[in-house]
């Protein structure tokens, strides 16, 4: 086995500068090659294109100039290989251009760095830190400075009031999932309470709903929220997945009372074994399990008749937290089974902000609500890209069409009733 031995601390150094300049080499050889494949699979995708004369139309054309592209492995050069393409639509007369869909025009930073400046600033760190922070790894000209920190909170804040403003008539969430997140940012009043929904459209996508403040998810707030998104055209979804939360609830009742609550199974589970002593938690987890997990309804009601009994003398708090919640709890049994995963818990809302949560440093001045929301936006909104959709997405519409289905499985409807409709 071949080993190095680093004697001093100036050997050491030269060797992390090594690594990190070896990490960027790589990164701007793979990139380089990368570019290179993607204009030779769009000249030979036109081979065959050739004028009057039998001169090819798309044909190399050198490289533009380099330009710096800000990764997180620091900033990396790039030369685009550029194409003259001279061929024109016949119909508009326009003419063909190539546009790199590795590395567009505009591209001067990888969108996993403009993801992480909302991330760094929620974790604490202020504006004034950047550019100590930053600074080392991604290079002086990388523009991160507190100026364009500052700059980017004001254009996050606009952007989160045009998606706050923007008409939901086309949109028909079937679903959704709602959470009021807190976050240790100091502001002058109180901590921000950060409103979520975020919805399952027909065609199975999750997509961000909605981004607002409130009050310690009060009534008045989240009815406020539902009555802006009914406003903007947005209808009532078939099932609100939500944790404990009374305010949610009774707004709900308030203004979509045909939408079916669903409540999160990891709020209720924390909720109950909080409630219980540590000594008897392993065995009451492994209880709640086989509820939230059971092949079918009638399954599930009888764990939890089992749980009743097993806990129900020494702790009735702890039972009657999942027994006075029943029907809410195993409201996703009345839906398809591919759908039981997503239905069970506010994992879309919970996953984007974990890291976050489990961060208490603060701002070193009082931040506002405006700026705290602009950032858990555009938390979400990075996130958005890596939901999947739900399982068994065709089924999503069906459920908006108020099709029925018994232990997860379609029930189709007899010929006579179909007729019966139709009359």
């Amino acid at each position: 086995m071949l080993s190095v031995v680093v004697n001093n601390q100036q050997a050491r150094d030269e060797l992390a500068l090594d690594l990190d300049e070896l990490v960027r080499e790589g990164a701007r050889r793979m990139l380089a090659t990368a570019l290179e494949v993607e204009v030779a699979a769009y000249i030979e995708a036109h081979i065959e294109a050739v004028d009057e004369r039998g001169r090819r139309l798309v044909v190399r054309n050198g490289h533009a100039r380099p330009r710096e592209i800000l990764t997180g492995a620091g900033p990396i050069p790039v030369a685009v290989p550029r194409v003259d393409d001279r061929r024109t639509d016949p119909a508009t007369g326009a003419k063909a251009q190539f546009k790199s869909q590795i590395v567009p025009p505009w591209c001067r930073k990888s969108p996993k760095v403009s993801a992480v400046l909302p991330l760094l600033y929620l974790h604490g760190l202020s504006s004034g830190d950047f550019v100590p922070a930053l600074e080392g790894f991604f290079g002086k000209a990388a523009g991160l400075s507190a100026s364009v920190i500052t700059r980017l909170t004001v254009a996050w804040q606009a952007d989160r009031a045009a998606f706050m403003g923007r008409s939901l008539a086309d949109r028909d969430y079937v679903y959704c999932f709602a959470d009021g997140v807190h976050f240790n940012v100091r502001l002058d009043d109180e901590r921000l309470c950060c409103l979520v929904l975020v919805g399952v459209r027909a065609d199975g996508a999750k997509e961000l709903v909605a981004v607002a403040a409130g009050f310690r998810e009060s009534t008045d707030s989240w009815a406020e929220l539902l009555r802006d998104l009914r406003r903007r055209g947005m209808g009532a979804p078939v099932v609100m997945v939500g944790d404990g939360a009374l305010g949610l609830w009774r707004a709900l009742r308030d203004v979509f009372p045909e939408t079916r609550p669903q409540r999160c199974w990891v709020h209720k589970v924390a909720n109950v074994l909080n409630a219980l002593p540590k000594s008897v938690q392993a065995g009451a987890r492994r209880a709640l399990a086989e509820i939230r997990d059971a092949e079918d309804r009638t399954h599930a009601e009888q764990a939890i008749e089992a749980f009743a009994r097993d806990y129900g003398t020494k702790w009735p708090k702890a039972v009657a937290k999942v027994t006075d919640d029943r029907e809410a709890l195993l409201c996703f049994f009345d839906f398809p089974a591919e759908h039981w995963l997503h239905l069970k818990t506010t994992n879309p809302i919970e996953s984007a902000f974990a890291t976050v949560r489990l961060r208490t440093r603060v701002t070193k001045g009082p931040g506002s609500a405006e700026a705290g929301l602009a950032m858990a936006f555009k938390l979400l909104e990075a996130a958005q890209d890596r939901w999947r959709a739900v399982n068994g997405p065709h089924l999503v519409a069906l459920v908006r069409a108020g099709a029925t289905f018994e232990k997860g499985v379609l029930i189709e409807r007899p010929n006579n009733a179909v007729q019966e409709v139709a009359a």
